[in-house]
């Protein structure tokens, strides 16, 4: 582990000075005080005096609503402060984007407020941030990314794949046997993660995989608007999406038309956000633990603090049935009705 008079040699400096730069001494100028942090953070260096004085994690939040609890973020971040408080830490909510991300480096930032670790919340994989955390030396646990390589990054999420299986399962035992996606584009490692196992899904249970079926788009209800009526075009009955705002989105882009749902065609969203009991017809989706994520966020964070490498947590994924879905139009009957399918009741093996 690298020491201060390791960044005083890289630097040529005296080891006051560094000790001023890592505990932000108002005697230092700020230039000199941004070289010894990258030293620090280049190096390795860890400050465990500011770290004895204040026992401090921060969940970074990009890409996400999370201050009321109908908005996605609000659970995850709750589920976490539930674990970690308790045990001692401070938690910091702290709302970043690319252009804060450009003007201060990860390690950097995390250095400089004290962070011995974090939870990130909505990176793309377009973020600055991302590149560092292929070799950061900062804990940090993702939620929906998953960076390889690095055994100081953990990665947390739902399990996508066993999501979408029980998905299509059901959307067969109704009869349905041209299944679309919409999503949005693929610049994000959950919506690969998704993609991909929609396309795993089609091929498990023998359906067609057609690049007619899919539709990717940047705005919701743009791309609603325009892949909807043209999948529906192409013959498909059913449609998964990779998330709930999406699904909303086709459910009112079909009312508009004239389009019965699910008559005409069965929507699934992906996520369970609270609205979702009751937009009309109410949404079939697959629900995501947003509190158990947040709590397993911080479990996974524990865990690398204690120098044990998780890789990744995938939360199992259930099936909310609700008025959304129904036989496909020219299918035979199947299921119906409201509840709930999971692993346990509906087998996807």
């Amino acid at each position: 582990m690298a020491t201060i008079n390791d960044i005083a040699v890289k630097l040529g400096i005296s080891k006051s000075t560094v000790s001023k730069g890592l505990n932000n001494a108002r005697d230092i100028s700020e230039e000199m005080r941004k070289k010894i942090l990258e030293t620090a953070v280049e190096l390795g260096y860890v400050n465990k005096r500011r770290q004895k004085e204040r026992k401090a994690l921060c969940i970074l939040v990009e890409n996400m609503e999370f201050h009321t609890p109908n908005q996605f973020g609000h659970d995850i971040i709750l589920g976490f402060k539930q674990m970690a408080e308790p045990e001692g830490w401070t938690v910091d909510i702290v709302p970043i984007d690319m252009e804060f991300q450009r003007g201060i480096p990860y390690g950097v930032f995390m250095m400089e407020h004290g962070y011995q670790a974090s939870f990130i919340l909505g990176l793309t994989l377009l973020d600055p941030w991302m590149n560092e955390f292929r070799t950061s030396r900062i804990p940090a646990v993702l939620y929906d990314n998953y960076v390889k390589g690095n055994p100081t990054i953990a990665s947390v999420g739902c399990d996508s794949q066993e999501g979408f299986e029980l998905a299509v399962r059901y959307l067969v035992s109704l009869g349905h046997k041209k299944i679309g996606l919409i999503s949005g584009p693929l610049e994000s490692y959950i919506l690969k993660a998704r993609y991909n196992a929609y396309i795993n899904a089609m091929e498990k249970y023998g359906l067609e995989i057609n690049e007619n079926y899919i539709g990717l788009g940047y705005f919701v209800n743009d791309s609603t608007r325009k892949y909807v009526p043209k999948l529906l075009g192409e013959g498909v009955t059913a449609i998964l999406f990779s998330h709930d705002v999406r699904a909303i989105s086709a459910i009112t882009e079909c009312e508009d038309r004239g389009i019965r749902v699910p008559q005409d065609v069965s929507i699934v969203g992906f996520d369970d956000l609270p609205m979702t009991a009751h937009t009309l017809p109410s949404l079939t989706t697959i629900r995501q633990d947003r509190a158990a994520i947040g709590k397993c966020g911080f479990y996974a964070l524990s865990s690398l603090l204690n120098e044990v490498a998780i890789g990744s947590i995938l939360l199992r994924a259930t099936l909310i049935i609700r008025d959304s879905t129904g036989p496909a139009p020219s299918g035979m009957p199947g299921l119906s009705g409201s509840g709930s399918v999971s692993p346990g009741c509906f087998p996807i093996a």
